[in-house]
C-alpha cells in the first residue's frame, strides 16, 4: 500500500469521524425545577394594528397571559469559523428587563465551546473561551435587540407591557417600537398571511464593536409547534449580509414566571435548584 493511499484513508477517516461528531445531537439539559408560576390573564385589547390582533387570536383567544419571567431550554445549530455545530441553550428572561444566555456548542453530544452571556441593567457582557465583551455600547444595543427578539417566545410582554407600542404597516406587517434605555428601537415585523403567525423580525443591529454602521438582522420562525401548552416558535437567525443563519433554536420547555432573580446572574445552569 502506497504512503499516499495511506494518507487518503486516514484523511478519510478523520472526515468521516468529524462528520458524525457534527450529526450528533447533544441531550437536552434537565428540565427546569422550579414550578411554573400563576399566570393572571388580562384582555386583550381592541386597538391593535389587524395582523397584530389576528396574530394574538391565534395564539391566546380573548385573553392573554401576564408573563414576568421565562426560561426557555432546547436544542440548537450554531455556526462558529464557517462549521455548523449541534449544542444546546437555555435562555432566562427577566421580562422585557434582562436575560442569561447559556449555550453549549457540542461535538459527539459532548459540549466543546460553552458560552454564558448576561445582559443587566442595560448592559450586556459576554463570555467566551477565547476572551469576555464587555462596556461596549453597539454590543449593548445589539443585546436590547436580542432581548426583545427572543421576547417572541413570551409574546404576551409586547401587549402587557406599557413601554411597547404597536404602529400599523399593512395588513401583514407592523412596527413594534421597544425601549433602549433612555431612547428606543424597532423591528419591522412580518405575519404570515395563511395563517397569521410571525414569521419574520427585521432589525438594524451592529455586528461587530468596529462597525460604524448596523446590518440588517433577521429572525425568521421555521415552524410554531405547541411547547407545555404554549405555541413556540423555531427560530433562524440570520444576518442579511451573510444570508443563511448562523444559529438555529429549538426551544423544547418552557417555564414561565419563576424566581429567577439569582439565576439570571448566574452561570451555566447551576442555579436550578
Amino acid at each position: 500500500m502506497s504512503i499516499y493511499l495511506v494518507l487518503a484513508l486516514i484523511a478519510l477517516a478523520i472526515f468521516l469521524i468529524g462528520w458524525l461528531g457534527l450529526h450528533i445531537n447533544p441531550r437536552p439539559f434537565p428540565p427546569f425545577v422550579q414550578k411554573a408560576g400563576h399566570l393572571k390573564m388580562v384582555l386583550l385589547p381592541n386597538n391593535l394594528p389587524k395582523p397584530v390582533k389576528r396574530f394574538y387570536r391565534q395564539i391566546y383567544g380573548d385573553k392573554l397571559p401576564r408573563i414576568e419571567s421565562a426560561v426557555i431550554s432546547g436544542r440548537a445549530r450554531l455556526r462558529v469559523a464557517g462549521i455548523t455545530f449541534p449544542g444546546r441553550f437555555r435562555f432566562t428572561h427577566d421580562a422585557g428587563k434582562a436575560y442569561h444566555h447559556y449555550l453549549e456548542a457540542t461535538f459527539f453530544g459532548l459540549p466543546l465551546m460553552k458560552v454564558n452571556e448576561h445582559y443587566l441593567d442595560g448592559k450586556s457582557r459576554l463570555e467566551l473561551p477565547f476572551g469576555v465583551t464587555e462596556g461596549e455600547p453597539k454590543v449593548d444595543q445589539a443585546a436590547n435587540l436580542g432581548l426583545w427578539s427572543e421576547s417572541l417566545w413570551l409574546p404576551s410582554i409586547f401587549i402587557t407591557d406599557p413601554r411597547v407600542h404597536w404602529e400599523a404597516i399593512d395588513n401583514d406587517s407592523a412596527l413594534l417600537d421597544v425601549p433602549f434605555g433612555k431612547k428606543r428601537d424597532r423591528f419591522i415585523v412580518r405575519f404570515n398571511p395563511v395563517n397569521g403567525l410571525v414569521h419574520l423580525i427585521e432589525g438594524m443591529r451592529y455586528k461587530g464593536v468596529t462597525d460604524k454602521t448596523k446590518t440588517l438582522w433577521l429572525n425568521g420562525t421555521l415552524e410554531w409547534q405547541r411547547i407545555d401548552g404554549y405555541l413556540l416558535a423555531k427560530a433562524a437567525i440570520i444576518w442579511h449580509d451573510e444570508g443563511t443563519p448562523w444559529a438555529l433554536f429549538m426551544p423544547e420547555e418552557v417555564v414561565y414566571n419563576v424566581d429567577v432573580k439569582e439565576f439570571i446572574r448566574a452561570k451555566g445552569i447551576q442555579s436550578t435548584q
